[in-house]
């Protein structure tokens, strides 16, 4: 369901989040875990090539219904040969379908030097201790539904999430030193980390 005509949902709530870390200048960009192309085609408007990959075949066909210049690859980001050739690597909804440190690795490697890592991304709560803000964030969501609709896409789905928000943060901490780690309201973290130039 949309409202008005704008799709919404608490990934693409944070879809600003990622469009908000794209370095000037930026040429080339790979959205990991395309879906239907989303935000892919958000990334276009600021990144003259971009690439998505995604496992799903059903959805990449969506996606390409679309006529746009996006290349979309059917395949593994995991081991798919790309090139270390990335100014923006951007993942929405993805880390938790593979392994996450493997899964941060691999984007972090496939960006060139000075480029840009954007990861909105559900991890698993631990309660008793996260539950007030997880009730928190749950009255929000509902809000924003009552508000704008709720557009449930159309990829496969993994429930509940293997690591918990607290192990993504010590691996972003690990893997991207200097990263930007934020947990979000609607039950949500991103990362966002600049590969050194040396």
């Amino acid at each position: 369901m949309t409202k008005n005509g704008r799709r919404w949902n608490h990934n693409i709530h944070y879809h600003p989040r990622i469009l908000g870390a794209v370095p000037e200048g930026a040429r080339k960009a790979l959205d990991v875990g395309c879906g239907e192309g989303m935000l892919a085609r958000e990334l276009r408007r600021a990144v003259p090539r971009v690439t998505g990959i995604d496992l799903d075949e059903p959805s990449l066909e969506q996606a390409r219904e679309r006529s746009d210049d996006i290349d979309y690859v059917l395949g593994d980001f995991l081991t798919h040969p790309f090139e270390p050739e990335f100014d923006v690597v951007a993942s929405v909804a993805t880390l938790h379908h593979v392994d996450a440190a493997a899964g941060l690795a691999r984007m972090r490697d496939l960006l060139r030097p000075g480029g840009v890592l954007a990861v909105v991304g559900l991890a698993r709560s631990r309660l008793p201790h996260d539950l007030p803000r997880d009730l928190a964030g749950v009255a929000a969501g509902t809000l924003h539904r009552v508000v704008k609709g709720h557009w449930q896409h159309p990829s496969p789905t993994v429930w509940p999430p293997p690591v918990t928000y607290a192990q993504m943060r010590e691996l972003a901490a690990e893997l991207l030193p200097g990263s930007e780690y934020r947990r979000h309201l609607l039950l949500r973290y991103s990362i966002v980390w600049r590969k050194p130039l040396a």
